[in-house]
């Protein structure tokens, strides 16, 4: 043993030998006995995220039922760069320990999506982006679609022949994710040996993973959703 090292010990062994020291006096005199008390349980992570629409999305993400951690969900009808500006506000003085900005890529333009993206970035938050709108996630359950343009006015069309033989429907209108809607998402995938998530999520995963991302903008269709999914799954 190193010098250090014993001497250490030495101190921390004399120490408990003072602490039992006073314990026994104290029961001899019928003092009660202070203890430290033990630390109390950690608060469960808080995640935040900030949507750009105000419906699908948080709709999507508040159906997340989590054992170690809260989600707040919120839509705030910002866009791009003022979608992350919104989400400093919201985040500033508040204790979360993660914070994520989800956004569509729509018809802005290709500057706005990738700042938004690098300005995301450089503040610490998470970036959950759709090219071109958060619904291509939602296709990716059912269909292992490779990446090439699909645009977004058919993406409502496209999740309903999926849903209503499946006795749900996707309402364009009011944009929310049931939670029957929710249910089938979760549920295992007849064609594979696992769950429609996971096979979002691999399918998401695998277009990401063949495109640069020079210019995220230019990138359709793709989406980083699946890696806001995969972190909340870490908490179910």
């Amino acid at each position: 043993m190193k010098m250090k090292d014993k001497k250490a010990e030495q101190v921390k062994k004399k120490e408990e030998h003072l602490k039992r020291r006073k314990a026994t006096k104290a029961r001899r005199r019928g003092e009660p006995i202070l203890e430290r008390p033990e630390p109390s349980k950690a608060e469960k992570p808080a995640i935040l995220i900030v949507c750009e629409g105000e419906n699908t999305e948080p709709s999507y993400f508040r159906q997340f039922r989590l054992s170690s951690a809260t989600i707040k969900a919120v839509g705030e009808g910002y866009n791009t760069v003022s979608l992350v500006n919104r989400a400093q506000q919201l985040a500033k003085g508040k204790e979360y320990d993660q914070v994520w900005c989800v956004f569509d890529k729509d018809d802005f333009s290709d500057n706005d999506f990738n700042n938004a993206i690098a300005m995301a970035e450089s503040m610490g938050f998470g970036v959950a982006y759709s090219n071109q709108a958060f619904e291509y996630w939602i296709i990716l359950h059912f269909e292992d679609h490779q990446g090439g343009g699909m645009h977004r006015s058919a993406y409502e069309n496209k999740i309903n022949d999926y849903l209503k033989p499946l006795g749900v429907q996707f309402d364009g209108n009011s944009k929310t994710i049931t939670e029957e809607i929710f249910s089938i998402l979760e549920e295992a995938a007849p064609e594979a040996k696992t769950t429609r998530i996971r096979l979002a999520i691999n399918r998401a995963k695998r277009i990401y993973d063949s495109l640069t991302h020079h210019s995220p903008a230019k990138e359709e269709s793709s989406t980083t959703v699946y890696l806001l999914v995969e972190e909340i799954l870490k908490y179910i």
